[in-house]
């Protein structure tokens, strides 16, 4: 797996998952340069698993993290196609409860890791990353997926 430089804001949002014990997966255009196609991306994208408790720890996340609006509840997440986006390309954040063709719980168990500042990332799978691509169907992933190893 390739060792990626993350922008300092990006770096500190992992290690606040990971510090609240947030269920998630590094996915989207950071996961495929972590497994041998380096691009361009506007954000990066992280997969959180859609429960409540997961939530809630998000929650406490998110306001530590600075994002604490009104409307900042565990229940936001309740709508598995919700995406919460926070900050400006090619600083922006994007939460995501749901992907295209895998399940959070079959590939968290399947995930690689990559170790940044001492903190542990858990990245989906290649092998979970190309079925995900393939489902989503739009041009960019099917751009990655032809130049994933």
């Amino acid at each position: 797996m390739e060792q990626i430089e993350f922008p300092q804001d990006f770096s500190e949002f992992l290690k606040l998952l990971n510090a609240h014990h947030v269920e998630y997966l590094l996915i989207g255009g950071f996961a495929v340069a972590m497994h041998g196609y380096p691009r361009t991306t506007a954000d990066m994208d992280v997969w959180v698993a859609h429960r409540r408790s997961n939530a809630e720890r998000l929650v406490t996340c998110l306001r530590e993290f600075g994002f604490d609006t009104p409307d900042l509840t565990a229940e936001l997440f309740d709508d598995p196609n919700r995406i919460i986006r926070m900050g400006e390309a090619p600083l922006r954040i994007e939460i995501l409860m749901d992907i295209d063709g895998v399940e959070f719980d079959d590939c968290v168990s399947r995930a690689e890791t990559q170790t940044l500042d001492g903190n542990s990332i858990p990245v989906i799978s290649l092998s979970d990353l190309k079925i995900n691509k393939r489902a989503s169907g739009r041009a960019k992933d099917l751009d990655d997926l032809e130049h994933l190893p």
